[in-house]
């Protein structure tokens, strides 16, 4: 039985030693409780179908296995999400929750066998012990388990590995990086402007948005032009998550560093990381005189991020229960409209440019097509021939769904974009566009369409790149696959700004790391981290250092 319970965890023989010792060492601690070896070997194969089945949950909803840092997170607001979200997902892992206590419970009533004397159990775990913090250090240790984390395998050595390691579980009140070399990488200089009229820059996070080309599915003119602008650079995007933590991607491309480099503490970087994050995309431009502003769909008392964006340099930020009417925000909370949101994003915006010739930064937050995309949101009435197109595409009434609001989004879009165009022609603008992590649906699509296995498929969104009133247009066309911790780097280019020395040597990695930023091996990123933690770019100390450090970089223009 036991020997079945691992196959089905494991799937793969990369760490099965590892696994096989750590039910060893889980069947030696339940017999220091039990007494006997008969129920201490059941327990512990339950405890392997617990953690198999929590593991695949949240994989299939994540694409990220289980570790013992995810448990917290359900005190911290995720059940209610749950609840809400999957509510089929919930009520699997109730059914199952209950099935293996019954499991457990008959099995500590009727599994007793010969006792054990108490001095061989004690023998028997610190066999165990040793046994297992061997097969750990054979296998690689953490490192050899983070770069499987998206693979789907290994499902309870990769918890038990997360349970051992004391980084992974550890909770300072400062911050680590799991990928930063000992020396430091000396920066590069600073690039100057190309252009002598700094055009406006909007950047617009759409939720849960994804290019269904990824999945070999088509899409239609309007759909395709919003996706990939002619007149614009377009392509891959690679984000850190799946399925859901929106402010992770929004972290990445405003501090061009990877969530995923700060391991369990990923979650919380918009609380923890108020006040440690002195080089960021808003912070630069404002040294270039311009003013920044944020538009969120979500209510100002979301996750802290009124302060986590004011620490990081945006100067006016707007939420759904500051917008003037006729926004109505209850509203707009029974379906977070695009066409809804974006017209009263860009109307903040357009009010602010209309009299001032300063530059400006926007950042758009939407949350239109986030799921589950059972409820029908998009416009009764409209888009039917979009969701007729979709249905002959995939007849799945989710995927029609999904695509009737990227349709409404995308319309929405070209109606703004028009506007802007028509009201400011004497403002050169840069508009970038990106989907911020695909929605659980991309998954369950890629089973339907029988896709082949891909783990980093589960991970690619879009990014697109245009440009409104400047004739000397940047580069156009199909770009590279681009990891988002570049993304804010890749618009300054795009917008012919300079790059102060941390962005100009940021840039330097592009050939590198271009679209794996974490999984990268480059050592010159590793030392570039270093030297942006010894500048105090990134505080890590357990006391958080609230002064600005933009002086010790030069001011350039």
């Amino acid at each position: 039985m036991a020997i079945g319970v691992l196959a089905l965890a494991e799937r793969s023989a990369e760490h099965l030693r590892f696994a096989i010792a750590a039910f060893c060492f889980s069947a030696a601690a339940f017999l220091l409780i039990v007494a006997d070896l008969d129920r201490a070997v059941l327990l512990a194969c339950v405890l392997v179908a617990a953690v198999t089945a929590a593991s695949t949950i949240k994989y299939n909803h994540s694409a990220l296995k289980l570790v013992v840092t995810d448990l917290p997170l359900l005190f911290a607001g995720t059940v209610p999400f749950f609840i809400v979200q999957y509510p089929r997902a919930v009520l699997a892992a109730v059914t199952g929750t209950a099935a293996l206590i019954s499991a457990a419970i008959a099995i500590l009533i009727y599994g007793t066998g010969p006792p054990v004397a108490p001095e061989v159990r004690v023998f028997l775990f610190s066999l165990a012990l040793a046994g297992i913090a061997i097969a750990y250090r054979a296998s690689g240790g953490a490192v050899s388990f983070q770069r499987i984390t998206a693979q789907r395998r290994c499902f309870y050595s990769t918890f038990m590995a997360s349970l051992i390691d004391p980084h992974s579980w550890w909770q300072s009140s400062g911050l680590a990086l799991s990928d930063i070399a000992n020396d430091p990488l000396p920066l590069m200089a600073a690039i100057p402007a190309s252009t002598a009229n700094y055009p406006d820059i909007i950047i617009i996070q759409h939720e849960s948005i994804f290019d269904p080309r990824v999945l070999g599915l088509p899409v239609e003119p309007t759909v395709e032009e919003f996706l990939s602008p002619g007149n614009g650079l377009h392509g891959i995007l690679n984000v850190d998550i799946f399925g859901g933590g929106s402010w992770q991607s929004e972290f990445s491309l405003l501090t061009g560093l990877s969530s995923a480099s700060f391991g369990s503490r990923a979650y919380y970087l918009f609380k923890r990381g108020v006040g440690r994050f002195h080089s960021s995309l808003p912070h630069s431009l404002a040294a270039l005189g311009y003013k920044t502003m944020l538009t969120s769909s979500c209510r100002r008392s979301f996750l802290n991020y009124d302060e986590f964006y004011r620490s990081i340099g945006i100067g006016e930020r707007i939420f759904t229960d500051d917008f003037p009417p006729p926004f109505d925000v209850r509203l707009f909370e029974t379906t977070n409209s695009d066409a809804v949101f974006l017209t009263a994003a860009l109307a903040a915006h357009t009010r602010n440019i209309a009299d001032d010739p300063s530059p400006r930064f926007l950042y758009a937050l939407t949350n239109f097509n986030h799921g589950p995309h059972t409820r029908k949101l998009a416009a009764p009435g409209r888009f039917e021939n979009e969701r007729a197109f979709a249905a002959s595409s995939l007849p799945d009434a989710r995927y029609v769904e999904y695509y009737a609001r990227l349709a409404e989004t995308a319309s929405t879009w070209k109606r703004l974009r028009s506007d802007l165009a028509a009201n400011f022609s004497n403002r050169p603008m840069l508009i970038v566009h990106y989907g911020d992590h695909q929605p659980v649906l991309a998954r369950q699509i890629g089973r339907k369409l029988k896709l082949r296995n891909d783990e980093r498929r589960a991970f690619r969104t879009f990014y697109a790149i245009e440009t409104l009133n400047i004739p000397d247009r940047r580069a156009c066309g199909s770009g590279v696959d681009l990891d988002i911790a570049f993304l804010g780097t890749v618009a300054l280019q795009q917008a012919g700004l300079p790059l102060d020395p941390i962005f100009a040597t940021r840039a330097s990695l592009l050939d590198q790391c271009r679209e794996t930023y974490f999984a990268s091996a480059s050592e010159r990123k590793r030392r570039f981290h270093r030297t942006l933690v010894d500048l105090g770019m990134i505080d890590m100390a357990p006391a958080v250092q609230r002064e600005h450090h933009s002086s010790a970089l030069p001011k350039i223009r």
